[in-house]
């Protein structure tokens, strides 16, 4: 059977919407607020082979593209043939799912007059797992929670009791973690029943040639995007702080005719703390580089993602292998589109930004009678989500406060005070973060919280970006500096869990991107108003962009002169 131009198009157009609906079926009900408010998630519908042929706008990169090849995993131990209507799979497992124990993925098949034709999955990230609470401290993924096999949650309709109660009694939010897992289930039926509505409209029983088609366009488009690039092997190189010493992250991109090989040799090895990162995470945020500056505008899926191979050497730090800990893979992970980046500056530096903040801030906050020395009262755990600066773009200055590589939200001040008792006294842009240059890198933020009852409380903190802050790209400076502190004065390190003193508040300070092109070649009156907005003090105008104090003064000072 052939389907003419038309009917490829309705049907393509249709599973972007179905699986967007069930990306928006997951955020309005989820019941963590990582998942609600911050879009922490995936969603995407698969054929009966494990292609991805479609993946929500909504979701991150990490989780869609590890998703990708996560679904392979759950088919080679329950294959599709063996699957039955009413049937739910899931698993946490690192190195099954999308790398580490806090995401779990949920896998639908889709029926049709008695047979499977495809599979829905969607991944959304548990704010609490068990062990020691998501963050870097643990030796061994053991500790770092509770991980389970892929294995049915609902088995032909029925809940597995059994499993629900294991997981029930090893987290500090029960309610939170079985919410959110009956909303992935709920988000895959959503996407099943769609998908049965269409393939009613079309009148066709299956997707299979559907598919064929959208993978096979897919992968003949990417080709000829990657076809336009220069052959050669492009290498670049990062230092981020890590957990307790400096981490390198080397690679070197091949471009061979209509392939990209990206090889990560020379790399870091694993570290001893849970900064470690399985290859199916390597591989999403390496490709996502790719795929930022080469076919952007090509369907995200299985076609378009296999001419773009990613590997990392076995026992390296970007291939992880059990029983590592990998908590906290993100604060690396994240960091790999702006190492690919760097090295397709070299071959096509009009399409590629400065280095960026990257890496999320994550500050898991727990608080409580049982969690620290002398807390009383209910307990509590909540993991808000805090964004840097990105780099600056070509042509244009980078964004202050967005999430890049990930596409996460800020999670909003009252959800965090509604959330938690925690009072957030501020919250604003940092002036002077985003480094210099014609074109300027992206702000970061300044927080300032407390315990709202005068009682102590716990942070676990992943923060990178501290001891080496984002590169400048062209002549460009680095971005401005994360950390950490106590109002004190006390500084706290980058990586690991600090107790917080009865009124004690935290200050947290996001990185800034870097800046693109010499900083001479910036326009005067774009300083003049960065300095009205507060965005760049009239000291650092002077010193940077070298703005004497009558070009200042032409506008007016700034009320955020220092």
């Amino acid at each position: 059977m052939k389907f003419d131009d038309l009917k490829i198009q309705l049907a393509w157009d249709r599973l972007i919407a179905i699986v967007e609906e069930q990306a928006q079926t997951l955020i309005r009900t989820a019941f963590s607020t990582t998942v609600r408010e911050a879009g922490d998630l995936s969603a995407g519908v698969f054929d009966t082979r494990g292609r991805m042929l479609a993946q929500a706008v909504t979701g991150t990169p990490g989780h869609v593209n590890a998703m990708a090849a996560s679904v392979g995993s759950f088919l080679r131990k329950f294959p599709a043939d063996t699957l039955s209507e009413g049937d739910v799979l899931l698993t946490n497992d690192p190195w099954d799912g999308t790398g580490h124990l806090n995401d779990f993925t949920v896998v639908t098949p889709v029926f049709r007059k008695g047979h499977c034709i495809a599979l829905f999955a969607a991944t959304s990230h548990i704010a609490d797992v068990g062990g020691l609470g998501f963050g870097p401290d643990a030796r061994q993924v053991y500790e770092e929670g509770l991980l389970i096999p892929i294995d049915h949650l609902f088995s032909k309709g029925r809940l597995n009791h059994t499993l629900l109660t294991i997981i029930r009694a090893n987290v500090r939010d029960p309610v939170a973690a079985e919410g959110d897992l009956y909303s992935l289930s709920a988000c895959n039926d959503t996407g099943a029943k769609r998908l049965n509505q269409m393939l009613d409209e079309l009148a066709i029983d299956d997707i299979d040639l559907i598919g064929n088609v959208i993978i096979e366009n897919s992968a003949a488009a990417m080709r000829a995007e990657i076809v336009q690039i220069p052959n050669g092997v492009y290498e670049n190189a990062m230092t981020i702080d890590g957990y307790d010493e400096p981490v390198c992250l080397c690679v070197k991109v091949s471009v061979d005719y209509d392939k990209i090989e990206v090889d990560f040799s020379g790399s870091s090895g694993m570290q001893s703390h849970g900064i470690n990162v399985p290859l199916t995470y390597t591989q999403a945020y390496a490709s996502f580089g790719v795929r930022c500056v080469i076919g952007g505008d090509i369907p995200n899926n299985a076609g378009s993602l296999n001419p773009v191979q990613v590997s990392a050497p076995e026992g390296s730090i970007l291939n992880a292998q059990r029983p590592a800990a990998v908590s906290a893979r993100h604060t690396v992970g994240q960091m790999l589109p702006d190492v690919v980046l760097g090295a397709l500056a070299k071959v096509i530096p009009d399409r590629t930004p400065a280095e960026g903040a990257s890496c999320l801030y994550l500050p898991v906050l727990m608080g409580g009678e049982g969690i620290c020395d002398g807390a009383t009262g209910p307990s509590f755990v909540i993991n808000p989500f805090y964004t840097g600066g990105t780099g600056a773009r070509p042509g244009k200055d980078g964004l202050s406060c967005t999430a890049f590589p990930s596409g996460v939200k800020n999670t909003p001040v009252e959800i965090n005070e509604v959330s938690a008792p925690v009072i957030m006294w501020r919250k604003e842009y940092l002036t002077d973060s985003g480094g210099g240059g014609e074109h300027r890198g992206g702000l970061g933020q300044i927080m300032e919280f407390e315990h709202a009852h005068q009682q102590p409380m716990v942070i676990s903190k992943m923060f990178d970006r501290i001891d080496h802050p984002a590169n400048g790209l062209d002549g460009g400076l680095s971005g401005g500096k994360g950390g950490a502190g106590l109002s004190d004065g006390t500084k706290l390190r980058g990586m690991g869990r600090d107790e917080v003193p009865v009124n004690q508040r935290v200050i947290i300070k996001t990185p800034g991107g870097g800046g693109k092109g010499d900083t001479t070649l910036r326009d005067r009156a774009l300083v003049r108003t960065d300095i009205k907005a507060g965005f760049v003090s009239a000291e650092a105008a002077k010193k940077v962009y070298g703005l004497s104090t009558d070009e200042i003064d032409r506008d007016g000072r700034s009320n955020h002169e220092e």
